[in-house]
């Protein structure tokens, strides 16, 4: 543990001197191509710094925030969009946190964030660390437990343990750089739709970057082509393929096994389901709508179903619900380990 954490802290320094080089280097130079190829070294470094990492938990995170956040954000940065370019310029201590971290200023939180800050309030926050707590402890009982049962306490497992990640994370990085995490999850079990899971509750991080990069270039260049009414079926499904791949790339990370392309395959279903319940919305106008109570069970249950078919198997397959479970017992003694000394 005690080496795992080293390696974990110098992953993390390597990739601070990288963005500290974006900040006074690339950021000087032209937008565009000049600026894009300046940033290769800086997306090579992101991209092999976490290969170092063994821990489960400590490499899911760094992977998702400097691969797959940390890289695309930098890409948007090379045409002088997205968070890290600003009027007037950030501050480099901002510059650094905004590159590396889930986060957008206090000026730029939108209602929904707000809203979702209310969320984790003492008693709830308390609640769903007692309800994540429950659900480990429920894996040492898992060989009486039915394993569609065990999928769904994953599923749980991990909307509760990001949301709770990412709200302790919120005290210092708020207290000391002043500054808020972007949502991650907007309560998904609420969701009346997929277009509302994807696009409001489920990974909202994700969505807030794959917007700017996929989505509106590949609906801009298909409205060239095919015109406004055809552009938007062929952007959404371009936006989950992405997020397709991301995920493999997550996974390789993590197990060092070549992709099976199941979890690919999950996100282009649901872009594809995603598209047609655009377009029979459109087509109805609204004259006609199942009632939440109908239509919130059925989103939350297609979800469910299609993770235990396509999400979840190459987790199992490659044992990472196992690491997960056991990495648990090595955090609690490594704490238990430094609070006696």
């Amino acid at each position: 543990m005690d080496g795992e954490i080293q390696r974990f802290i110098k992953v993390w320094l390597g990739a601070v001197a990288s963005i500290i080089y974006c900040y006074y280097i690339t950021a000087r130079l032209t937008r565009g191509a000049t600026r894009l190829l300046s940033l290769l070294p800086v997306f090579y470094l992101l991209t092999i710094l976490p290969l170092s990492l063994s821990s489960l938990h400590l490499g899911a995170v760094t992977i998702f925030y400097l691969v797959w956040l940390g890289n695309f954000k930098l890409l948007l940065f090379s045409f002088d969009q997205g968070p890290l370019s600003s009027t007037p310029p950030l501050s480099l201590l901002h510059f650094i946190s905004i590159a590396l971290l889930p986060i957008k200023t206090k000026q730029t939180l939108t209602l929904q964030s707000v809203s979702n800050s209310k969320v984790n309030k003492p008693a709830v926050f308390a609640l769903k660390v007692a309800l994540l707590a429950i659900i480990v402890r429920l894996y040492a009982y898992r060989e009486y437990i039915h394993p569609y049962i065990i999928l769904a306490l994953y599923c749980c497992h991990v909307y509760l343990g990001v949301e709770l990640i990412l709200a302790i994370t919120a005290v210092p990085v708020r207290a000391i750089l002043g500054l808020d995490l972007e949502p991650q999850f907007n309560e998904p079990y609420l969701a009346t739709s997929l277009q509302d899971f994807w696009g409001h509750r489920w990974n909202l991080m994700v969505t807030s970057i794959l917007r700017p990069t996929v989505y509106q270039p590949v609906l801009r260049i298909c409205t060239r082509f095919l015109g406004s009414r055809w552009a938007r079926p062929p952007a959404t499904l371009a936006t989950f393929l992405a997020s397709g791949l991301m995920h493999e790339v997550i996974y390789y990370y993590i197990s060092r096994a070549y992709p099976t392309w199941e979890v690919t395959w999950f996100f282009v279903l649901h872009g594809i389901c995603v598209a047609l319940e655009v377009a029979v919305k459109k087509e109805l106008g609204g004259r006609w709508r199942l009632h939440r109570l109908v239509s919130g069970p059925m989103t939350v249950a297609f979800v469910g179903v299609t993770s235990v078919w396509l999400f979840f198997p190459q987790v199992i397959r490659n044992g990472m619900d196992q690491r997960a479970i056991s990495e648990y017992s090595i955090l609690v003694q490594f704490v238990s380990e430094r609070l006696k000394i």
